[in-house]
């Protein structure tokens, strides 16, 4: 294999305060892996110029020697390698609970994320081609990635201290980012309030029949049976009406995505000779 062409991404917004730090050892490490290369702004202003991009946040809290590895994997011929730390000791108590509860939540609600993985990630040109494909304006990049589906694979890495300034993601940011998940790659809360409604509606109509019965066997004072079977006929029904809604608002909202049906990995035989002669 080429000496692959590595652009390292880097968000840099409001880190003023760490980055005259982190610049010199993300310059180290660059220096150690490839030579005479600019960094980019941005995935998609790099998937044309490069081969390979490796996102990383610029607090120095991820291990930038981790990238050797990384870039070995891709050599292995895994096209995302995925920056996972091995532990949470250095966060405190509060952080690692509602953490790892984040992304246990996401995948309860069918965002499919790798556990304890940010955004510290290697991507192939390839798959940021076909990334830039997924033509939605609200993105989650850690579910997202996933779903483009080339060969992936992880690295296992100890998340140091923050160097300098301070985390911004407090617990209602980390909120924020847990319900633009859900509601970014999945309709399961909508299928939740469906079955809820179906579930409501059948306690209902078993609520009709005991008002019902109550009032043939005389147990109950006037209207009291009329009322029950109203409360319950009405709230059942609404329910269930909202549910069915919000399954046709959960297919259009799919089909709105406009995501790509299907991503063509690789072509052989006659394919390969078509896409050659093109």
């Amino acid at each position: 294999m080429k000496t692959p062409t590595l652009y390292i991404i880097i968000p840099c917004y409001n880190e003023e305060a760490v980055l005259p730090t982190t610049s010199k050892l993300f310059l180290k490490e660059v220096e150690a892996l490839v030579s005479k290369e600019m960094i980019s702004a941005g995935l998609m202003d790099a998937k044309d110029k490069c081969d390979i991009t490796i996102s990383i946040d610029c607090d120095g809290q991820d291990d930038i020697t981790a990238m050797e590895e990384m870039v070995d994997r891709y050599r292995d011929g895994f096209e995302i390698v995925y920056g996972v730390r091995s532990r949470r000791d250095t966060d405190t108590f509060f952080k690692r609970t509602t953490a790892e509860a984040f992304y246990k939540l996401l995948n309860v609600m069918g965002a499919e994320v790798v556990y304890n993985h940010a955004d510290y990630r290697l991507m192939s040109a390839r798959v940021l081609k076909e990334f830039a494909n997924f033509g939605e304006v609200n993105l989650f990049l850690r579910g997202m990635v996933p779903l483009v589906g080339f060969p992936s694979t992880t690295v296992y890495y100890e998340r140091h201290e923050r160097i300098a300034g301070q985390s911004h993601y407090p617990l209602r940011k980390m909120l924020a980012l847990a319900m633009d998940g859900i509601t970014s790659l999945s309709i399961k809360p909508l299928s939740l309030i469906t079955g809820f409604g179906f579930a409501v509606a059948g306690i209902s109509f078993i609520g009709i029949i005991y008002a019902l019965v109550s009032y043939a066997c005389g147990a109950t004072v006037s209207g009291w049976a009329s009322m029950i079977c109203i409360m319950c006929m009405l709230g059942g029904l609404q329910l269930t009406c909202l549910g069915v809604i919000g399954q046709y608002v959960g297919k259009i909202y799919l089909e709105v995505k406009h995501r790509p049906r299907y991503i063509i990995s690789e072509r052989t035989g006659e394919g390969k000779d078509i896409e050659k002669a093109e």
